[in-house]
């Protein structure tokens, strides 16, 4: 009975791609030892947990603080770390316990990869682990009987292939030898798979007679090369076939075929798996009539790269035969990237410069081919790139200047795809926050500033608030003003205005005068808290405002207290005569020192009139003999704040022709002149008399105060319970008592005789009595005085 296989073209391809493809393998990996020039430690399975290694600093050239200040760590995308570094040492010891046959199955040699990683800066040495087998499995038959039904006409020389042995040891430790029972029908053959599996047929080599001996006990013994030894495994001609990874179920993949020269019942054959191996047997179903073989279920490439199991036909007579059916599987792109993150920093500062590493990342892609070839990206415009030194690591670093005040916190999104078709990616969000250093200066809200403040203002009086903002955070963003000091107007400028150091509040400290200071600019410095401070000054202007708080000053006609002086004006006078010019200032400003002149009270109303802007005095009609000689004109000084000051002046003016004329005329005032001395001896006489008056009931107001203060001293210290007496509203004399503290005088004269009355004014009066030091100074202010209330109705008013 011959085996055919179908699709022999697309299988002679196959294993000729097969080929090339190991050969390539072969060379990457040679290629890749070279070039990352791998440490590389043997040792064998089922070490003891703390069992040494290899001393991986030694190797590495590394000095055990350079392990500590690089923070070297093993990584590794292994869910088991099967090695631990101690960084003191600079050793590797076993970590978990290593079962080769676990690690690796069938495939040698057995190692496994991991890197050791170091930082500032970042370095990445591979480190290759071999394992190496010792004999701890013996080979193993899945059945533990295994039964042929033979026909006695058999022919000699078929073959009867047996069940293959497992060993999960491998090499010299793996399946060595078959041994069958010694007998008289069957010899034992052996092979060898090209992939170095063994298996084992049974041939006839004798007649079979039924009669005779119709039950034959065989025993078959797999033998190991270990020491002890154990059992082995099989492997036949090959038909291979491919299968795309994931292909629907019921997918055709390939068709065993068998002819049997018998006819008949004999000559039907049927197929079957030949003792699969676990989980194996659920991926595929076979058609027993026609061989054809299909998916089962879903084959995943990344688990099975290529699956191998025997297919027996056997037809109605006992008679079989086995052929290996090798599948590779086709990979398909149904893998993403995995990101694994392995250090990554959370904050970093603004001024870090250009190329600042903040985080390491793995990838990986379990597919094959273009369909485990990544590519990473950063996605949107953030001030980082990804840069690759080291295979399948990954560094984020900043690319430009970081600037927290634009940009405080970072979401690093990284796109990581591979070159399948379609391509599949993942994508993973890095939260970076960037931390604020003192790099910005306090900024006001205006260039300048300026107030407005009304003279005699109260000291405490809020001017204005200055404000400065600073774009940096925390400590470094909290500012304080301070008052730029320097003098003016000979006095330091913190005796006119201050500055609140938390809120920028200007007030005033003292009342302006707008008439000895105009205008006050000053500097207020904004100082941020950072280390060192930043600071900007800005340049305050206050401006203060006139108000109405003078009164007219008359500067001509001069008014003394003994002047005499009279204008003259001729009998002969026009109309629009000028006798004489009013000349007065305000030492205001504005309009508060814009003056106008009234004629308020005169001798004769119709001869004269005032100019309202100049002052000026003229006749309005023509001097007639009839007119008195002796003429007097009170003007009132106004100007125009709100509400109005005033002042006002006496303007004697004689109308006569001749020098003589006049004298005769103001012979009374030296008669004025005498009364005004007596009247002004009088007063000073009173006011003494009733200061001594004052003096003395202080004196004794105060005497009592004591005499009373040691009497209650003395029943203190008596037994006496004597409760001291106090008569109605007494008080001390502290200002709140029954005599007040000031007196005025006011001078009150009468207006149809010559004599005056000295009265004691109340407390606080404002009209005060004042004397002038000579005595001729006051008598002639009196007698000017005189010479004014001599006229009826025309009282001296000053406002």
């Amino acid at each position: 009975m011959a085996l055919e296989q179908n699709n022999l073209g697309i299988g002679g391809r196959w294993r000729l791609f097969g080929r090339l493809q190991r050969a390539v393998l072969i060379f990457l990996c040679i290629f890749l030892m070279e070039a990352e020039a791998q440490i590389r430690y043997s040792i064998p399975e089922e070490m003891k947990k703390g069992s040494i290694v290899g001393n991986i600093a030694q190797d590495l050239g590394l000095d055990l603080r350079r392990l500590r200040s690089g923070r070297a760590r093993i990584v590794t995308g292994e869910n088991i770390q099967y090695t631990e570094l101690k960084t003191d040492k600079g050793i590797l010891v076993v970590n978990e316990r290593i079962d080769r046959e676990q690690l690796c199955g069938d495939v040698t040699p057995c190692s496994f990869t991991f890197e050791i990683l170091l930082e500032n800066p970042m370095e990445l040495h591979p480190v290759t682990i071999e394992v190496l087998d010792v004999n701890d499995n013996a080979p193993i038959f899945q059945n533990r009987h295994l039964e042929f039904e033979i026909s006695e006409s058999a022919a000699l020389g078929s073959r009867f292939v047996l069940e293959s042995a497992d060993d999960a040891d491998v090499g010299g430790n793996g399946l060595q030898n078959y041994i069958l029972t010694p007998n008289d029908n069957f010899a034992l053959k052996q092979h060898v798979n090209p992939d170095g599996s063994k298996y084992a047929e049974m041939v006839l080599q004798k007649t079979l007679d039924r009669e005779q001996q119709p039950r034959l006990h065989l025993k078959l013994l797999a033998v190991d090369g270990g020491n002890p030894q154990r059992s082995g495994t099989i492997n036949v001609e090959c038909t291979k076939a491919s299968v795309i990874e994931n292909a629907a179920k019921g997918t055709h993949i390939v068709t065993v075929n068998a002819s049997d020269i018998d006819s008949g019942l004999n000559g039907i054959v049927t197929y079957s798996f030949s003792k699969l191996k676990a989980g194996v047997a659920d991926l595929f179903d076979i058609d027993e009539a026609t061989g054809r073989i299909y998916v089962a279920k879903q084959i995943d490439f990344e688990k099975d790269k290529k699956i191998e199991f025997r297919v027996e036909a056997k037809d109605k007579g006992g008679l079989t035969d086995s052929s290996k059916v090798e599948i590779e599987i086709i990979d398909v792109n149904d893998n993403a990237p995995v990101i694994s993150v392995m250090s990554f920093t959370s904050s970093v500062s603004e001024d870090s410069p250009v190329g600042t590493t903040v985080g390491i990342i793995n990838v990986k892609d379990f597919d094959s081919g273009e369909n485990g070839q990544v590519r990473c990206t950063i996605q949107g415009g953030v001030p980082f790139q990804i840069k690759s030194n080291v295979r399948n690591y990954y560094a984020l670093v900043t690319d430009s200047a970081l600037d927290r005040e634009n940009q405080s916190e970072c979401n690093i999104t990284v796109i990581v795809s591979d070159a399948g078709s379609p391509p599949l990616s993942t994508i993973k969000t890095f939260y970076l926050k960037v931390s604020d250093v003192n790099d910005n200066a306090p900024v006001f809200s205006q260039s300048t500033y300026t107030a407005l403040i009304t003279e005699n203002n109260y000291p405490g009086l809020s001017v204005l608030s200055i404000s400065a903002k600073d774009p940096d955070e925390n400590q470094n963003a909290h500012v304080s003003y301070i008052l730029e000091d320097y003098e003016t107007g000979g006095s330091p400028l913190s005796q006119y205005v201050s500055v609140n150091a938390g809120n920028g509040v200007i007030n005033a400290i003292r009342s302006f005068d707008y008439e000895q200071i105009k205008q006050l600019t000053f500097v207020v410095k904004a100082q941020d808290g950072g280390s060192p401070p930043l600071s900007s000054n800005v340049t305050v202007t206050i401006l203060i405002q006139d108000q109405n708080d003078n009164p007219p000053q008359v500067l001509y006609p001069v008014q003394t207290g003994g002047s005499h002086v009279a204008e003259m004006v001729p009998r002969s006078a026009d109309v629009g005569y000028l006798v004489t010019k009013v000349v007065a200032v305000d030492v205001d400003s504005g309009q508060n020192a814009w003056l106008s002149y009234k004629l308020h009270k005169a001798t004769d109303r119709a001869l004269f009139e005032v100019g309202l802007q100049n002052g000026e005095i003229r006749t309005i009609r023509q001097v007639t003999d009839k007119d008195a000689v002796k003429q007097r004109l009170t003007v009132i000084v106004e100007d125009n704040g709100q509400p109005s000051r005033s002042a006002t002046v006496i303007v004697n003016v004689a109308v006569a022709d001749s020098f003589p004329e006049v004298l005769s005329e103001f012979t009374d005032f030296a008669r004025d002149k005498e009364y005004n001395d007596n009247l002004t001896f009088y007063l000073v006489l009173a006011l003494a008399v009733v200061s001594f008056l004052f003096i003395t009931c202080l004196v004794v107001i105060i005497s009592v105060k004591i005499y009373r203060w040691r009497q209650s001293r003395i029943l203190y210290h008596s037994s006496l319970p004597v409760i001291p007496y106090y008569p109605p509203r007494y008080s001390d004399t502290l200002g709140t008592g029954t005599l007040q503290h000031v007196y005025n005088y006011e001078v009150c004269r009468t207006t149809d005789s010559r004599k005056s009355d000295c009265k004691l004014g109340r407390a606080g009066s404002q009209n005060v009595l004042i004397m002038d030091p000579s005595s001729t100074g006051t008598m002639q202010r009196i007698h000017n005085e005189k010479s004014i209330l001599d006229e009826p109705d025309s009282p001296l008013e000053v406002s």
